[in-house]
């Protein structure tokens, strides 16, 4: 496999970062650690070749809220513009008979709302939870088949949250930047890599660790499953395919320790385009929710730029 096709299928490991939750004074949550879909068109289980990597998502929603029938609720309207910029490090050593990698990745974004905001104006500008990823495994296997394994860690280091909404100490309306709390998510990926074929599927499970307190309340997230999915086509410099996308709360939220019972579940679709630009790999990719509970959902847009420095 050449430089140029591992660059265009070599995974950079990180389900980053959240996809936007609804909230009320008594809170569904706000942010996921899982930003649903940014991995498709990835190989979940491979790295690229040794050296120093360079990832910009820019990933644009445009969403409604959908109740726990699924049905959209009226004047939920949530946009926004999520930078997604990861720097990926492979150094070419060998753990356990697998490639090495590590990352990190400092996310920010803009949030506008109409009806899932307690302030008005604009919208909001900050930075979302810094994301460790002190480890990155990967295992080539027989018959083009690649494993990898990898933990992320979700700091609390956002420049607001839904405290700061909950405390009157925004005003410029959208929605929080972060989520409030720290949480730990592992990660699992696996890839057929044949020819001009990449068939791959990236499995996450976060976990939250600590409560988002805030006016007397605590509230402790519930765990969720996501999962990124990819079957994609390159052929000469452009690449071709289909991405999925899932999201499944399997623990309830609490608030006060008094389950809440909100989970959310959402799927969604659509069509993968790449072009290998030079060095840089590029490539568009659009989903529309099918499925969705408890979330907001409708479509989203990802430009993802990939390249070596």
């Amino acid at each position: 496999m050449s430089i140029k096709t591992k660059l265009l299928t070599g995974a950079v490991a990180l389900s980053m970062v959240a996809a936007m939750g609804v909230q009320s004074a008594k809170a569904e949550r706000l942010w996921d650690p899982y930003l649903r879909g940014v991995n498709e068109g990835l190989a979940a289980g491979a790295l690229p070749p040794p050296g120093v990597y360079g990832v910009l998502n820019n990933y644009w929603t445009d969403y409604s809220y959908y109740g726990a029938n699924g049905k959209k609720v009226a004047n939920s309207q949530l946009t926004a513009l999520v930078e997604v910029p990861v720097v990926l490090w492979v150094p070419g050593i060998k753990v356990l008979g697998a490639d090495y990698a590590a990352a990190i990745a400092l996310p920010f974004d803009y949030t506008q709302s109409n009806g899932l905001s307690h302030t008005t104006g604009p919208g909001n500008l900050g930075l979302f939870n810094a994301v460790v990823v002190p480890g990155i495994l990967s295992w080539a296997l027989p018959n083009n088949l690649f494993v990898k394994t990898g933990l992320e860690f979700y700091l609390p280091t956002g420049t607001n949250s839904f405290k700061d909404i909950a405390e009157g100490k925004m005003s410029n309306g959208g929605l929080p930047s972060a989520m409030g709390f720290f949480a730990v998510q592992p990660d699992l990926g696996f890839s057929y890599l044949n020819g001009p074929w990449n068939l791959s599927a990236g499995f996450n499970v976060s976990f939250p660790v600590t409560d988002d307190k805030y006016s007397g309340i605590s509230w402790h997230s519930g765990d969720e499953f996501s999962a990124d999915y990819t079957a994609m086509y390159t052929t000469g410099n452009w690449g071709f395919g289909v991405g999925a996308e899932q999201q499944d709360q399997f623990t309830t939220d609490t608030m006060n320790g008094v389950n809440v019972h909100n989970e959310v579940h959402d799927f969604g679709m659509g069509p993968l385009v790449s072009y290998q630009l030079g060095t840089v790999n590029v490539l568009a990719e659009w989903n529309h929710a099918l499925v969705t509970q408890n979330q907001v959902a409708g479509d989203f847009f990802d430009i993802r730029l990939l390249t070596k420095f």
